[in-house]
């Protein structure tokens, strides 16, 4: 399973920046006036993303803008989870994603983790970054 975000017209700023904190690149984006719908489309939202992907760290998060008309909710009920190898490439990420957000759990030990935090990120997605704990 893959993540799915819908964007309320600034897709293409939140992929740029995963794609810089999270040490990744856009496989694909398109935009509404790119695709065949461009006709139907109102020219407002003619370079919102339709489509795009991501891929970053060995996963893909796929998004778009939400289309011409329709609601944007915000985000509920769930977080993206990114694993970190160690304590400091997780407050790394932690600190990157973080960057102009909201920390709702500081990075800090836990008793299943060296490395844990959760946070909104400036665009309102919310992410825990968390480091494995070491097996013995």
């Amino acid at each position: 399973m893959e993540a799915y975000l819908s964007f309320n017209g600034n897709a293409a700023e939140a992929l740029a920046f995963y794609a810089k904190s999270l040490g990744g690149k856009i496989l694909f984006s398109m935009t509404f006036g790119e695709s065949p719908m461009a006709k139907e489309t109102p020219d407002t939202h003619k370079n919102k993303i339709m489509h795009a992907t991501l891929e970053a760290r060995g996963k893909q998060i796929m998004a778009s803008d939400i289309p011409p008309g329709m609601p944007f909710d915000g985000y509920r009920g769930f977080s993206l989870s990114v694993q970190a190898k160690d304590v400091k490439e997780g407050e790394q990420l932690f600190k990157t994603l973080s960057e102009g957000g909201k920390i709702t759990m500081p990075y800090a030990a836990t008793f299943w983790s060296p490395g844990f935090g959760m946070l909104e990120d400036k665009f309102g997605v919310p992410w825990m970054v968390n480091v494995d704990q070491p097996q013995t």
